[in-house]
């Protein structure tokens, strides 16, 4: 499940993601983040320990930002011998996460990072949440205008699946995108959804599906909260999502995850 390749528009993405969160020490995991900031982030090395390990068991593509360690730790796996399609988040600022400020994240460079992927195998970049769900449709309509003229293909990233999916085609011209990342997983976990019984989830689903987008799940493990079966078994069930975006943060979380993921 989720191990070939989607070919779209002439361009190549792997179904499985590698995602940044453990390696950026989000802070949407808890008392983690403190270790995996001293594990991850200030130590490129380790980081780029687990992307290897996931290019063994068959990872083929990885979710990058605009940050220096991030970015040396990836550098360092690419000269192991690590070839990675990257999939890159446009636009992502030093807001918390939990209390985000939508102004102060409109302020981000990301004309420079653009510029800064455009140099990479990137078949597709996608805009950061923050700059989505500031709900800016002006800028929006800018920056995805920018990345399309780049080459690459363009999406949309959200942490509201449900209150953005309403907004976006009165507002947005839905032909700038072909690409939106939700997050998305049994218990609603950090969607804007208060409880995902089975009705309210076929509503959910009709709604994404009718955006006719290509969809990019997530946060399929809830942050952690989930265990890899229980996340997979319910993935078994779903037909809308054409890719998943998945963070592990050691080497035997890798080989635990993916391992099990190749058999379903």
């Amino acid at each position: 499940m989720f191990f070939e390749d989607l070919e779209y528009k002439g361009k190549i993405i792997p179904q499985t993601i590698l995602g940044y969160g453990p390696f950026m020490a989000e802070l949407y995991y808890g008392h983690r983040s403190r270790l995996y900031l001293d594990d991850l982030y200030n130590n490129p090395q380790n980081i780029s320990d687990v992307i290897q390990e996931a290019y063994k068991y068959g990872v083929r593509a990885i979710n990058l930002v605009n940050d220096d360690n991030l970015l040396k730790a990836y550098d360092l796996a690419v000269d192991a011998g690590c070839d990675m399609k990257v999939i890159a988040t446009i636009g992502k600022s030093d807001i918390d996460y939990l209390n985000p400020n939508y102004e102060v994240a409109k302020e981000v460079d990301w004309d420079d990072d653009i510029e800064l992927f455009s140099s990479y195998d990137c078949p597709l970049m996608l805009v950061d949440e923050f700059l989505t769900d500031a709900y800016d449709w002006k800028l929006t309509s800018k920056i995805l205008n920018r990345i399309n003229d780049s080459g690459s293909l363009s999406g949309l990233v959200t942490a509201f699946p449900s209150r953005t999916s309403d907004l976006l085609s009165d507002n947005l011209d839905m032909n700038l995108f072909d690409f939106y990342m939700i997050p998305y997983n049994s218990l609603s976990y950090m969607m804007d959804i208060s409880a995902f019984n089975a009705s309210q989830r076929q509503e959910f689903i009709d709604k994404i599906k009718s955006l006719n987008k290509k969809i990019i799940a997530t946060r399929i493990l809830a942050a952690g909260v989930l265990k890899p079966k229980e996340a997979f078994t319910f993935y078994q069930n779903v037909d809308f999502v054409d890719a998943i975006c998945m963070g592990v943060a050691k080497i035997s979380e890798v080989q635990e995850d993916f391992e099990l993921l190749n058999k379903y």
